[in-house]
C-alpha cells in the first residue's frame, strides 16, 4: 500500500528535506496494516527498513530463553523506530508487536542511508533520536529495578509523551488499560489500579480507551 503523502510531510525529519528528497521518500515508502497481536517484525530479522507508526501503537519486546517477556518501549502514532539496526545493517534484536490495529510505514534501508549521506538536517534529527532513545532506555532500566508498580505505570505513560520522539501527540493518547499493562509488564487489573492512583493525585485523567496527561513532569518524577 502506498503511503499518504501528507504523513511524510508532517514528519519532523522530513520538514527540512528538499522537494526532490521528499519526493523520493514518498515514492519508495510503503504501508502495511496489522491487527492487534500481529508481529510487525521478529527478533532475528534482517533490518531492511526504517519503520514509522502511521496509525496505532506498537511495543518493542523480547522473550528470554526461559519464556520471560520484557517490553522495552511502546511507540504511538507518529513515532519512528529501528534506526540503529538499519544504520548498522544488522539483524533486529527484538520483536515488534501491534497492540491494536496499526498501520506501519516502511522506508527501505537504501533510502535511509541516502538521506544520511545527502541531508544534514536528517542526520541531526537522528542524533536527537538516538539521544532521546538512550535516555528513555536508561530510565526504563531504572524504574524496572527500583520503582514500585504505580511508579512504573507513571513512567510507562510519560515515556509515550516524549515530544522529540513522538511530536504532535499533544497531551491525550488513545490507549487502553490493557495496553498500558502490556507496556508496563503487569496485568490489566493492576494497571487499572495504578491509573486510579495517578488520577486521584491529579496527574492524569482516564476515560474509556483514553488517557489525558495533566502533569507530565509529575509523571516523570513519580516515585522519586
Amino acid at each position: 500500500m502506498a503511503i499518504s503523502h501528507d504523513f511524510i510531510d508532517r514528519c519532523a525529519w522530513a520538514v527540512d528535506l528538499s522537494p526532490a528528497q521528499r519526493d523520493r521518500v514518498k515514492r519508495v515508502t510503503t504501508v502495511r496494516e496489522y491487527s492487534q497481536g500481529d508481529y510487525v517484525c521478529h527478533k532475528g530479522d534482517l533490518a531492511e527498513h526504517w519503520l514509522g507508526v502511521v496509525e496505532g501503537i506498537i511495543k518493542i519486546t523480547t522473550v528470554s530463553p526461559s519464556g520471560k517477556s520484557v517490553t522495552f518501549t511502546g511507540v504511538p502514532t507518529g513515532g519512528w523506530f529501528g534506526e540503529g539496526a538499519v544504520l548498522k545493517s544488522e539483524i533486529r534484536k527484538y520483536d515488534v508487536m501491534a497492540l491494536r490495529r496499526s498501520r506501519i510505514a516502511f522506508i527501505p534501508r537504501e533510502t535511509f542511508q541516502w538521506l544520511l549521506d545527502t541531508s544534514l538536517p536528517f542526520t541531526r534529527f537522528l542524533l536527537m533520536q538516538f539521544n532521546e532513545r538512550l535516555g528513555q532506555f536508561i530510565a526504563a532500566v531504572e524504574y524496572e529495578r527500583l520503582l514500585d508498580i504505580d511508579s512504573r505505570v507513571a513512567r510507562a505513560v510519560s515515556s509515550l509523551f516524549n515530544e522529540h520522539l513522538y511530536p504532535g501527540l499533544g497531551n491525550t493518547l488513545e490507549i487502553s488499560q490493557e495496553e498500558i499493562g502490556l507496556l508496563a509488564g503487569i496485568s490489566r487489573q493492576r494497571a487499572n489500579q495504578a491509573l486510579k492512583v495517578l488520577e486521584q493525585q491529579g496527574l492524569v485523567r482516564v476515560d474509556y480507551g483514553v488517557i489525558e496527561v495533566l502533569d507530565l513532569e509529575g509523571l516523570r518524577q513519580y516515585g522519586e
